[in-house]
């Protein structure tokens, strides 16, 4: 795939998290390409379920699994809004996705109050030894923006 089919899967991304802001969400949504056809996409539900462990990545990342009948999420590309946490990043080495493109940084979330674990999927690529391929910052701006513009509404949580 090449950058600007990456950057047009962000846009798509990037609209997901939006649709989940309307509904009181946190700014986060992912998209799961396979074959070049995306195959899932969610947003943060965090808040709305209440589940701690709902986010986008895990969410879209069930939604995959269930439409391919597998655990197994080889071939594919995850696309996220902000890089993977901890969690998310090892339920994407798990699946065995090929490879993860996120806009923001962990540090972009952390600067929004968000309590995150200072690891860069980078470092856990790193110590776990995963295969998963990793290209970060890809529509940064337009992601962090998003962000922003969420931390401005008055009903912005973080967790």
């Amino acid at each position: 795939m090449d950058l600007e089919f990456h950057k047009k899967m962000m846009r798509r991304a990037i609209e997901i998290a939006k649709k989940g802001i309307e509904k009181g969400q946190s700014p986060f949504g992912c998209v799961i390409v396979k074959n070049g056809e995306i195959i899932a996409e969610a947003h943060n539900t965090v808040l709305m379920d209440p589940d701690p462990t709902a986010h986008a990545e895990i969410n879209a990342i069930r939604k995959a699994a269930k439409k391919l009948k597998t655990h197994v999420l080889k071939g594919c590309i995850v696309y996220s809004t902000c890089e993977p946490c901890p969690m998310c990043f090892s339920a994407i080495h798990w699946a065995d996705a090929d490879m993860i493109v996120y806009g923001a940084s962990i540090e972009d979330a952390v600067a929004l109050g968000f309590r995150e674990l200072h690891i860069s999927n980078q470092k856990m690529k790193e110590l776990g030894g995963s295969r998963v391929e990793i290209l970060g910052g890809v529509l940064k701006e337009e992601c962090v923006k998003m962000m922003i513009e969420w931390s401005k509404r008055k009903d912005a949580k973080t967790y």
